[in-house]
Protein backbone atom coordinates (compact mmCIF):
# COMPACT_ATOMS: atom_id res chain seq x y z
CA UNK A 1 0.00 0.00 0.00
CA UNK A 2 1.23 3.54 -1.04
CA UNK A 3 2.34 5.90 1.87
CA UNK A 4 -0.65 8.42 0.94
CA UNK A 5 -3.07 5.72 1.22
CA UNK A 6 -1.76 4.48 4.21
CA UNK A 7 -2.16 8.09 5.85
CA UNK A 8 -5.87 8.06 4.49
CA UNK A 9 -6.61 4.73 6.13
CA UNK A 10 -4.96 5.62 9.14
CA UNK A 11 -6.41 8.90 9.95
CA UNK A 12 -9.94 7.15 9.14
CA UNK A 13 -9.21 4.51 11.44
CA UNK A 14 -7.57 6.48 14.34
CA UNK A 15 -10.22 9.35 14.38
CA UNK A 16 -13.35 8.71 12.81
CA UNK A 17 -14.16 4.18 12.20
CA UNK A 18 -16.16 3.43 15.86
CA UNK A 19 -16.56 7.22 17.29
CA UNK A 20 -20.03 8.80 17.80
CA UNK A 21 -21.35 11.27 15.24
CA UNK A 22 -23.99 13.52 16.43
CA UNK A 23 -24.85 15.42 13.49
CA UNK A 24 -27.53 14.27 11.57
CA UNK A 25 -25.81 15.75 7.97
CA UNK A 26 -21.98 13.70 8.96
CA UNK A 27 -24.16 10.25 9.61
CA UNK A 28 -26.06 10.55 6.37
CA UNK A 29 -22.68 11.90 5.18
CA UNK A 30 -21.65 8.50 6.41
CA UNK A 31 -24.54 6.40 5.04
CA UNK A 32 -23.95 8.00 1.25
CA UNK A 33 -19.87 7.28 1.64
CA UNK A 34 -21.14 3.55 2.76
CA UNK A 35 -23.19 3.23 -0.33
CA UNK A 36 -20.68 4.32 -2.78
CA UNK A 37 -18.26 2.50 -1.50
CA UNK A 38 -19.93 -0.77 -2.62
CA UNK A 39 -17.76 -2.80 -4.95
CA UNK A 40 -15.24 -0.42 -4.83
CA UNK A 41 -11.92 -0.09 -2.20
CA UNK A 42 -12.31 1.99 1.03
CA UNK A 43 -9.22 3.72 -0.29
CA UNK A 44 -11.03 4.75 -3.55
CA UNK A 45 -14.22 6.35 -0.80
CA UNK A 46 -11.46 7.66 0.89
CA UNK A 47 -9.46 9.30 -1.68
CA UNK A 48 -12.79 10.97 -2.83
CA UNK A 49 -14.16 12.08 0.37
CA UNK A 50 -13.69 16.12 -0.30
CA UNK A 51 -15.04 15.86 -3.50
CA UNK A 52 -18.50 13.90 -2.42
CA UNK A 53 -18.64 16.62 0.02
CA UNK A 54 -18.34 19.34 -2.14
CA UNK A 55 -20.48 17.28 -5.01
CA UNK A 56 -23.35 16.61 -2.31
CA UNK A 57 -23.59 20.16 -0.63
CA UNK A 58 -21.30 18.88 2.43
CA UNK A 59 -23.78 16.19 2.93
CA UNK A 60 -26.77 19.29 3.63
CA UNK A 61 -29.79 16.62 3.91
CA UNK A 62 -32.17 19.24 3.22
CA UNK A 63 -29.89 20.36 -0.11
CA UNK A 64 -29.44 16.83 -1.13
CA UNK A 65 -33.62 16.17 -0.88
CA UNK A 66 -34.24 19.25 -2.78
CA UNK A 67 -31.94 17.73 -5.84
CA UNK A 68 -33.51 18.36 -9.04
CA UNK A 69 -32.54 16.30 -12.70
CA UNK A 70 -30.44 19.00 -13.53
CA UNK A 71 -28.40 18.10 -10.08
CA UNK A 72 -28.32 14.45 -10.88
CA UNK A 73 -27.23 15.14 -14.14
CA UNK A 74 -24.24 17.03 -12.20
CA UNK A 75 -23.28 14.25 -10.10
CA UNK A 76 -23.33 11.78 -12.90
CA UNK A 77 -20.61 14.05 -14.62
CA UNK A 78 -18.53 15.07 -11.53
CA UNK A 79 -15.22 12.66 -12.36
CA UNK A 80 -14.33 13.68 -8.75
CA UNK A 81 -17.11 11.35 -7.43
CA UNK A 82 -18.59 7.93 -7.76
CA UNK A 83 -21.08 8.38 -11.01
CA UNK A 84 -23.07 5.47 -10.73
CA UNK A 85 -26.83 6.43 -11.50
CA UNK A 86 -28.19 4.26 -8.88
CA UNK A 87 -25.78 5.00 -6.01
CA UNK A 88 -27.02 9.15 -7.11
CA UNK A 89 -30.15 8.57 -7.04
CA UNK A 90 -30.29 6.72 -3.58
CA UNK A 91 -28.43 9.40 -1.95
CA UNK A 92 -31.15 11.80 -3.08
CA UNK A 93 -33.92 9.54 -2.30
CA UNK A 94 -32.75 8.57 1.18
CA UNK A 95 -32.05 12.12 1.91
CA UNK A 96 -36.19 12.80 1.53
CA UNK A 97 -36.34 9.86 3.64
CA UNK A 98 -33.97 11.23 6.39
CA UNK A 99 -36.33 14.74 6.39
CA UNK A 100 -39.34 12.16 6.89
CA UNK A 101 -37.80 10.76 10.16
CA UNK A 102 -36.15 13.33 10.94
CA UNK A 103 -39.92 14.93 11.22
CA UNK A 104 -41.09 11.72 12.77
CA UNK A 105 -38.15 11.15 15.45
CA UNK A 106 -36.44 14.68 15.89
CA UNK A 107 -33.83 13.90 13.82
CA UNK A 108 -31.48 10.91 12.20
CA UNK A 109 -29.94 10.56 15.26
CA UNK A 110 -32.64 9.62 17.61
CA UNK A 111 -34.14 7.49 14.87
CA UNK A 112 -31.27 5.05 15.15
CA UNK A 113 -31.36 5.26 18.98
CA UNK A 114 -35.39 4.71 18.55
CA UNK A 115 -34.03 1.18 16.97
CA UNK A 116 -31.41 0.08 19.68
CA UNK A 117 -30.59 -2.94 19.98
CA UNK A 118 -31.03 -4.74 17.10
CA UNK A 119 -28.40 -7.44 15.63
CA UNK A 120 -27.24 -7.22 12.32
CA UNK A 121 -29.84 -9.26 10.68
CA UNK A 122 -32.37 -7.06 12.24
CA UNK A 123 -30.60 -3.55 11.30
CA UNK A 124 -30.16 -4.90 7.71
CA UNK A 125 -33.95 -5.39 7.36
CA UNK A 126 -34.59 -2.17 8.79
CA UNK A 127 -32.51 -0.33 6.63
CA UNK A 128 -33.18 -2.52 3.62
CA UNK A 129 -37.35 -1.36 4.30
CA UNK A 130 -36.27 1.95 4.96
CA UNK A 131 -33.86 2.94 2.67
CA UNK A 132 -32.07 2.32 -0.88
CA UNK A 133 -29.44 0.76 -1.96
CA UNK A 134 -28.11 -0.47 1.66
CA UNK A 135 -27.69 -4.40 1.55
CA UNK A 136 -25.80 -6.45 4.77
CA UNK A 137 -22.11 -5.01 4.23
CA UNK A 138 -23.57 -1.05 3.52
CA UNK A 139 -25.65 -1.37 6.68
CA UNK A 140 -23.06 -3.82 8.92
CA UNK A 141 -20.01 -1.37 7.81
CA UNK A 142 -22.27 1.95 8.48
CA UNK A 143 -23.48 0.66 11.89
CA UNK A 144 -20.10 -0.49 12.84
CA UNK A 145 -18.65 3.20 11.82
CA UNK A 146 -21.02 4.69 14.30
CA UNK A 147 -20.94 2.84 17.27
CA UNK A 148 -24.30 0.83 16.44
CA UNK A 149 -22.35 -2.77 16.16
CA UNK A 150 -19.05 -3.98 17.32
CA UNK A 151 -16.23 -4.50 15.03
CA UNK A 152 -14.80 -1.72 13.57
CA UNK A 153 -11.31 -2.13 15.68
CA UNK A 154 -9.92 -5.51 16.98
CA UNK A 155 -9.79 -6.17 21.07
CA UNK A 156 -5.94 -5.30 20.61
CA UNK A 157 -6.16 -2.67 18.83
CA UNK A 158 -5.45 0.67 20.86
CA UNK A 159 -8.10 2.44 19.15
CA UNK A 160 -10.77 -0.03 20.37
CA UNK A 161 -9.92 1.16 24.31
CA UNK A 162 -10.81 4.71 23.03
CA UNK A 163 -14.25 3.62 21.70
CA UNK A 164 -15.26 1.98 24.92
CA UNK A 165 -14.33 4.70 26.70
CA UNK A 166 -17.29 6.52 24.78
CA UNK A 167 -19.71 3.79 25.78
CA UNK A 168 -20.46 2.45 22.16
CA UNK A 169 -24.04 1.99 22.12
CA UNK A 170 -23.46 -2.14 20.84
CA UNK A 171 -21.99 -2.57 24.81
CA UNK A 172 -25.56 -0.78 26.01
CA UNK A 173 -27.95 -3.94 25.01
Amino acid sequence: MKEHARSFHKNYHDHHYGFPIHDDNELFGSLIMEIKQAGLSWETILKKEKSFRLAYDHFDISKIAAYSQQDCQRLLSDSGIIRNKLKVNAAIENAKTVLQLQKEYGSFEDWLASHHPKNKAEWVKLFKKTFRFTGGEIVGEFLMSIRYLPGAHANYCPVHQQIIKLSPKWLNK
